[in-house]
C-alpha cells in the first residue's frame, strides 16, 4: 500500500474507529439460482440466452425494449447480439445497446461457472431495488414493477486450449440488476468480497501475445439513426478505464457500500447520458492512484461518523455502516447518553380533547418528565392544564410510560426502549374507553436531543375522553405489558382497568384498551437476526393526580422491563383463541390460564354477558331535570325541555331564555326553572310576546318557541293552549306525529308518548301505577333494545320470562338450538346445557346470560338510485361503485361502510336478503349488513378464525364458504352462522379465493402454493375433490365464473394473465396477457371487473376484445381487496350463482316469492 493510502486509512481508523473497508458479502447479493426461480445460460465460450420478454418494456437511454438477452461474457442487450469477436476485444462504444458489468472474454465450457438470469416482481426484490434507489437519488419519485437480475458465478476467463499449463483457478462472481417502471430505469453492479479475481481477459486474435485487455464496465446506447438511412454510434458511459480502476470495482462504489454501484440509466421523456449515484463516494470512475481511493474512503467514512453519537463509534458491515455507544453509554449509536445518570424530558402538548361533550384546546402546554434509570422510576409532569381536561386525563398514564419504557430498569437479557429508539421516534397510540367508548388518539415525537442531552418530546392528543367529577381519585394497579419488536417498529396492545373515586358516585371500576406502536430507524447491517422479539414491561407502581390549584397534571411509573417467559407468550389472550364474549375482556393469567371478565356496563360470566340498564336499575348517574336513556355498555343522560347540560357534561341546569331576549320590546321575560314567562310592561296590553298600549286586544297564545313577529321554525314544536292561555293536556307535534301527555307546566308526563299511527293516551285518567320490572324483564328488554331502532340483534339469545316476570326454568337458543338450566338470576347451572337434536334437561325454575352484539359499529350509507353496484374491500372500509351499463361510475362512488380497526378481505353479496358479507382479518372475524340506510354490522363468527380470506355465499342453499390462509382450510356454515363445519384441512398452502356455483352445486378456490399452485373444485358438501388447473399458473389470487360460457375465470398475480378454462379441463384460454397486480374479480356483462394492488384500483377488461376499458382510482391510496356485486333486486341467475367474486349471466330464474 503506497504511503498515502496507509496515511488516509490510518487516520480514517483514529476518527472512526474502523479499520478496514471490505466489499458485500455474496450473501448480501440479490437471491439468484434456480430456487429463486432463473433460467440458466448454456454452457459455452459465446453463448447467448434465449429472448427474455419483459412484461413491460424498459427505457434504456431514451428508448424503449421489451426483451432482453444476457450472454456469456458479461452483457446483457436489448437486441440479440453478434459473434463475439465482433466487440468482445473492443472498447466502448458497442454497436449495439449494451448494459456491461463485466465485458471481457469468458468461458464457461466444462462446468467453469454458472451464469443466471430472470424477470421477477418479487415485493422483496422490488423493495430492496426501491430503497437502493432512493437512497442514491434522493429526490427520484421511483417504484419498480419489474426487476432484471442477472448473475455470473464463479466464472473463468477464456483459455487457449493448446497452453501446456493447465487451466487457472481464478473466477469471477459479479451481478448486474435493471429495475424499471413505467418511465425510468436504473441498473445496479454488484462486486462482491473476493468476487473479482481475473481483472480482463487476453485478445483472442493475439492470445499469444502477453498482453491483457482490461474488463469493459460501462453501458452503451449502440448505434442510432439519423437522417432516415444513416446511422452513428450513440452515447456511451465507461465505469473503468484501466486495470486497477477494475481492482477498485470490490473495494469502493456510489452507493455508500463498497462493491454496490448504481446508475440511472433510462427515462421516458428526456435523457443525455447514465447518471451515476453519488453517495459519499465517487462520482465518476477512480484515479489510478492510491490518491483518488484514500479521499474516497475519508469522505465515505465522514459521512457516516457524522451520523453517530459524539459517544459512539461506526462500524463497517459487509452491507454498511451502524453506530455504537462507547463503554459507558447507553443508546442506538446515534444518540447516547451516560450510563447510570437521571434523565431528563420536555416539550409541548398541544390537540382538541373533548370531555363529555365539551371540546377543550391544548395549545402547546409544558411537558416535562425526569427519569431515574437506576431504579426505572418515571415522574411526568403536563402544566397548565384546564379544570375540566385535567381531572379527565387522569387515567392517561400512558402518556408518562412511553418515557418508562424508554428508560425501564432492565432485568437479564432485555434492554429499555432508548437502546432501540435512541432519541428520534414516532408513538402511535389509540386509547379507547368502556363502558362509553370514546377514542382518544396520542401522537408523541422524539425530535432528538438538546444541547443539555434533555430529550425532546412533543404529545398531541385528540379525540373524546370520559368526564370524571371534580375532586375524584384514580387508582390504577400494578401491571404487565408485552411489547413486540420487529424491524423498525415496537408494538403492544393491552386491556387496563382503573378505579375512580369520587364524592358524588363513590367507587367506580372503568377500563381502557391500549393499541401503540412506536417506529424508529434502527441500523441491520451488523448482521443481528431480523426476528421477532418480545419483551415485557412490568409496572410496579402507578400514581396519578391533578392538582388544581396549580393546573398540574402528574405521572409516576416504577418501571421494570424483562424477557416474556415460557407458555406466556402463547396466552389465548394474546393469540386470540379464547372462548370470552364480545363483550369481555380476556385477563391474561398465568401460563396458559386466563380469566374472562365482562366489560364494565355488562353482566354476566364472561363467556356470556349482557347488558345492565342502568336506567332501569337505578345505576344512573342522570340528576334531577333529565330522562335516563340506556346504551350499550353504557347510559346517556338527555335534559328534559327548558334544560340544558351544565358544565359537568350530566347535571341538567334551568336554560336562561331570557337571556335571549324572546319578549316583546315593552315587555319584560320572567325565568322560571324549565320556562320562561313574558309580562307586558305597565300601561300596555298583551301576552307579553305582543304588547300594544290599546287594551282588550285579544291576547296571544303562549308560544315560547318562535321568535317576535316571524314564522315558526319548519319543523319546529308549537305547543297547544287552550283559550285560557293554559297547556291543552295532549300535546302533539305536527311534523313528526308523535303525542304525548303533559302537566300543568308543560312537562311531558313519563309513559305517555305514542308513536305515529298510534291512539295517543287519554290524558285525563289518573296514571295506573305500573309493576316494577323484573330482574328477567330488564335482562330482555336490555337484549331486544341493544340497537338505536329498538330491535333485537339477530343470533342474540332472548331470555324466556314467564307471565310474572321469572325465568322460565328452561332457556334455549332460537339460533343455535342450544338449551340449558338456569337460577332465579339467569346464570346457567353447570352440566346442563343439551346441544340441538338431544334430550332436555329437567329444569327448576330458572336462565342463561345471552349473548350480545359487540360495541356499536358505523350505520350503512347505500348508495342511491342505482340498480347494479360493485362493492370493494379497502382496509378499514367497504365502497360502493355503481355501473352505469357496464362503465364505472365514479361520480357517484362512496364509501358504504366504515369499519375502524378492521382488515376486510374477503367480500360476498345476498341479493336475497339485499346483505353483504365479509372477512375482517384483524378481527378474525366473519360479518354481514344489511344494504339498508342505517343498517349495523353483525358479528356471525368470531372464534377459530386466523386468517379469514376469500368468501362466498350460496344464495339458494343459504350457506357461505370461506378459506382460512393460516391453518389452511376450507369451511362451511349457515349464513347466520350456525351449522359450522370444515370441509377440507388436508393439502392445502395457501388458499386464497373461493367461489360457488349453485346450479351445479360446485366450489371452486384457488391455492397460491408458490411450489405447486393449483385451482381445484368439489361438491359444495366436500365431495369429489380434484384439481382443475395445475400447469402454467403462478399465484392465483382472483376467481370468478363466467356463466355465459360455464368457464371458470382467474387472474394470475404471477404471470399476469386472465384465464378461462372449463371445468372439465378443457378449453382453456387467455383473456388478457398482461395484467398488473390483480387480487380480486367479479364477471358482469361481458366484462370482467378485477380489484388491482399495482394502481390501488378497479379495472374494467372486456371479455370480447380482451382490452382495459375502464379504471376507477379511489381518493384513498391503498391496496384493495375483494370485490363483487350488490343489485337492489336479484338479476338473472343470481339465486343461481351468487359469490363473493362473481356475478353469472344465467336464464332468468325468480329470486322471490314461490321462487
Amino acid at each position: 500500500m503506497e504511503r498515502g493510502v496507509m496515511l488516509a486509512v490510518c487516520l480514517l481508523c483514529w476518527s472512526c474507529s474502523v479499520c478496514v473497508v471490505t466489499a458485500i458479502k455474496r450473501a448480501d447479493m440479490f437471491p439468484y439460482g434456480t430456487l429463486s426461480g432463473d433460467l440458466i445460460l448454456a454452457e459455452g465460450d459465446d453463448e447467448t440466452s434465449r429472448v427474455l420478454s419483459l412484461p413491460k418494456p424498459l427505457y434504456f437511454y431514451g428508448s424503449l425494449f421489451s426483451q432482453l438477452y444476457v450472454a456469456t461474457n458479461g452483457i446483457i442487450s436489448g437486441q440479440d447480439l453478434p459473434m463475439e469477436k465482433q466487440y468482445v476485444d473492443d472498447g466502448f462504444p458497442t454497436d449495439f445497446p449494451v448494459v456491461a458489468p463485466f465485458l471481457a472474454d469468458i468461458d464457461t465450457s466444462g462446468g467453469r461457472g454458472q451464469i443466471y438470469y430472470r424477470v421477477t416482481e418479487t415485493p422483496s426484490v422490488l423493495n430492496r431495488v426501491a430503497q437502493e434507489v432512493h437512497r442514491g437519488f434522493p429526490d427520484a419519485k421511483f417504484t419498480p414493477t419489474h426487476v432484471v437480475v442477472a448473475t455470473w458465478e464463479n466464472v473463468a476467463a477464456y483459455e487457449e486450449q493448446t497452453r501446456t499449463a493447465g487451466p487457472s483457478n481464478k473466477v469471477n462472481t459479479f451481478q448486474a440488476v435493471i429495475g424499471y417502471d413505467e418511465t425510468d430505469s436504473y441498473v445496479l453492479f454488484l462486486y462482491p468480497e473476493d468476487g473479482l479475481n481475473y481483472f480482463g481477459t487476453r485478445p483472442k486474435e493475439s492470445y499469444n501475445v502477453e498482453i491483457e485487455l482490461p474488463a469493459r464496465v460501462g453501458f452503451s446506447r449502440g448505434e442510432v439513426t439519423y437522417l432516415i438511412f444513416s446511422r452513428t454510434e450513440g452515447p456511451h458511459y465507461s465505469v473503468t478505464s484501466d486495470e486497477q480502476s477494475v481492482k477498485n470495482l470490490y473495494q469502493v462504489g456510489n452507493t455508500g457500500i463498497p462493491g454496490v454501484w448504481l446508475f440511472h440509466t433510462g427515462n421516458r421523456y428526456s435523457f443525455d447520458n447514465i447518471v451515476p449515484a453519488s453517495i459519499g463516494g465517487l462520482l465518476d470512475t477512480p484515479p489510478t492512484g492510491g490518491h483518488g481511493l484514500s479521499l474516497f474512503f475519508f469522505t465515505f467514512f465522514s459521512r457516516f461518523q457524522q451520523q453517530c453519537s459524539q459517544n459512539a463509534f461506526c462500524s463497517d458491515y459487509a452491507t454498511g455502516f451502524c453506530c455504537h455507544c462507547r463503554p459507558g453509554f447507553y443508546g442506538n449509536g446515534r444518540h447516547c447518553l451516560p450510563e447510570g445518570a437521571p434523565q431528563r424530558v420536555s416539550g409541548k402538548v398541544s390537540g382538541t380533547v373533548t370531555v363529555g361533550s365539551t371540546p377543550v384546546e391544548l395549545n402547546n402546554i409544558d411537558l416535562h418528565a425526569y427519569i431515574v434509570v437506576g431504579d426505572g422510576r418515571a415522574y411526568t409532569a403536563i402544566s397548565q392544564v384546564p379544570e375540566p381536561v385535567g381531572w379527565a386525563l387522569m387515567p392517561l398514564a400512558p402518556i408518562g410510560e412511553l418515557f418508562g419504557w424508554l428508560f425501564a430498569l432492565e432485568l437479564p437479557n432485555s434492554q429499555a426502549g432508548f437502546k432501540i429508539t435512541g432519541a428520534e421516534f414516532t408513538r402511535h397510540a389509540e386509547v379507547i374507553f368502556y363502558p362509553g367508548n370514546q377514542r382518544l388518539s396520542i401522537v408523541q415525537t422524539g425530535h432528538g436531543l438538546d444541547d443539555h442531552n434533555h430529550l425532546t418530546v412533543d404529545t398531541v392528543v385528540s379525540g373524546n375522553v370520559p368526564f370524571l367529577p371534580p375532586g375524584a381519585e384514580v387508582t390504577m394497579d400494578p401491571f404487565k405489558e408485552t411489547y413486540q419488536y420487529y424491524p423498525s417498529v415496537a408494538t403492544s396492545s393491552s386491556v387496563r382497568e382503573f378505579s375512580v373515586v369520587s364524592a358524588e358516585r363513590g367507587s367506580e371500576s372503568f377500563s381502557f384498551q391500549l393499541k401503540q406502536n412506536i417506529t424508529y430507524r434502527d441500523c441491520r447491517h451488523d448482521n443481528r437476526a431480523a426476528v421477532l422479539e418480545t419483551l415485557q414491561i412490568t409496572m410496579e407502581r402507578v400514581f396519578v393526580m391533578y392538582v388544581k390549584e396549580e393546573r398540574i397534571l402528574r405521572y409516576a411509573i416504577t418501571n421494570k422491563i424483562s424477557p416474556v417467559r415460557g407458555p406466556e407468550l402463547v396466552n389465548p389472550c394474546y393469540a386470540g383463541n379464547h372462548d370470552c364474549d364480545t363483550t369481555a375482556q380476556c385477563i391474561p393469567l398465568e401460563g396458559q390460564v386466563f380469566q374472562c371478565q365482562c366489560a364494565t356496563g355488562y353482566r354476566g360470566d364472561g363467556h356470556n354477558c349482557y347488558d345492565i340498564n342502568e336506567c332501569d336499575e337505578g345505576l344512573s348517574s342522570c340528576g334531577a331535570h333529565s330522562q335516563c336513556v340506556n346504551l350499550p355498555g353504557s347510559h346517556r343522560c338527555q335534559c328534559q325541555s327548558g334544560y340544558e347540560f351544565g358544565f359537568d357534561g350530566r347535571t341538567c341546569v334551568d336554560i336562561d331564555e331570557c337571556s335571549s331576549t324572546p319578549c316583546h320590546i315593552s315587555a319584560r321575560c320572567i325565568n322560571g326553572l324549565g320556562s320562561f314567562l313574558c309580562q307586558c310592561q305597565p300601561g300596555f296590553y298583551g301576552d307579553g310576546f305582543y304588547c300594544s298600549q290599546t287594551e282588550g286586544q285579544k291576547e296571544k297564545q303562549t308560544r315560547s318557541g318562535m321568535e317576535q313577529g316571524g314564522p315558526p321554525s319548519p319543523g319546529a314544536f308549537i305547543p297547544q293552549c287552550d283559550s285560557d292561555g293554559r297547556y291543552q293536556p295532549l300535546q302533539c307535534h305536527g311534523s313528526t306525529g308523535h303525542c304525548w301527555c303533559v302537566d300543568f307546566r308543560g312537562q311531558e308526563r313519563t309513559g305517555t308518548r305514542t308513536p305515529p299511527g298510534t291512539a295517543p293516551k287519554d290524558c285525563d285518567r289518573p296514571d295506573e301505577p305500573v309493576r316494577p320490572k323484573t330482574h328477567c324483564e330488564h335482562h330482555r328488554d336490555s337484549v331486544q333494545t341493544t340497537s338505536p331502532g329498538g330491535y333485537p340483534i339477530v343470533g342474540a339469545h332472548v331470555p324466556q320470562c314467564d307471565a310474572n316476570g321469572q325465568y322460565t326454568p328452561l332457556q334455549c337458543h332460537g339460533s343455535t338450538g342450544h338449551c340449558w338450566c338456569v337460577d332465579s338470576r339467569g346464570q346457567e347451572r353447570a352440566g346442563t346445557r343439551t346441544p340441538p337434536g338431544t334430550q332436555r334437561k329437567d329444569c327448576l325454575p330458572s336462565v342463561a346470560p345471552p349473548t350480545v352484539r359487540p360495541l356499536p359499529r358505523p350505520d350503512v350509507t347505500p348508495p342511491t338510485n342505482t340498480d347494479i353496484t360493485l362493492l370493494y374491500a379497502q382496509g378499514q372500509k367497504i365502497g360502493a361503485l355503481p355501473l352505469n351499463g357496464t362503465r364505472l361510475d365514479a361520480t357517484r362512488s362512496k364509501t358504504l361502510l366504515t369499519l375502524h380497526g378492521s382488515i376486510v378481505v374477503g367480500i360476498a353479496y345476498d341479493c336475497k336478503e339485499n346483505q353483504v358479507y365479509w372477512t375482517d382479518l384483524s378481527a378474525r372475524t366473519i360479518n354481514r349488513a344489511s344494504m339498508a340506510t342505517g343498517a349495523e354490522p353483525e358479528i356471525l363468527i368470531n372464534t377459530n378464525l386466523v386468517s379469514p380470506e376469500g368468501l362466498a355465499v350460496d344464495v339458494k342453499r343459504r350457506l357461505m364458504f370461506w378459506v382460512d390462509s393460516n391453518p389452511d382450510i376450507i369451511e362451511s356454515a349457515n349464513l347466520d352462522g350456525s351449522g359450522r363445519r370444515t370441509l377440507f384441512d388436508t393439502d392445502l398452502v395457501n388458499p386464497r379465493a373461493i367461489i360457488v356455483v349453485s346450479s351445479t352445486g360446485t366450489l371452486y378456490w384457488t391455492d397460491w402454493n408458490r411450489e405447486a399452485p393449483k385451482i381445484e373444485s368439489s361438491s359444495v358438501d366436500g365431495q369429489n375433490r380434484r384439481v382443475v388447473v395445475s400447469d402454467g399458473i403462478g399465484l392465483p389470487n382472483a376467481l370468478t365464473y363466467d356463466s355465459s360460457s360455464g368457464q371458470v375465470c382467474w387472474a394470475d398475480a404471477g404471470t399476469k394473465r386472465l384465464e378461462c378454462v372449463s371445468p372439465d379441463g378443457s378449453g382453456r384460454r387467455v383473456v388478457h396477457p398482461s395484467l398488473n397486480y390483480p387480487f380480486s374479480m367479479v364477471y358482469y356483462r361481458n366484462h370482467f371487473y378485477y380489484s388491482d394492488w399495482r394502481r390501488d384500483g378497479v379495472i374494467a377488461v372486456n371479455k370480447d376484445s380482451s382490452q382495459i376499458t375502464d379504471e376507477y382510482l379511489p381518493d384513498q391510496r391503498s391496496h384493495l381487496y375483494g370485490i363483487a356485486i350488490a343489485t337492489t333486486h336479484c338479476l338473472s341467475g343470481m339465486c343461481v350463482v351468487k359469490v363473493s367474486r362473481e356475478l353469472p349471466d344465467l336464464p332468468p330464474q325468480r329470486c322471490r316469492g314461490s321462487g
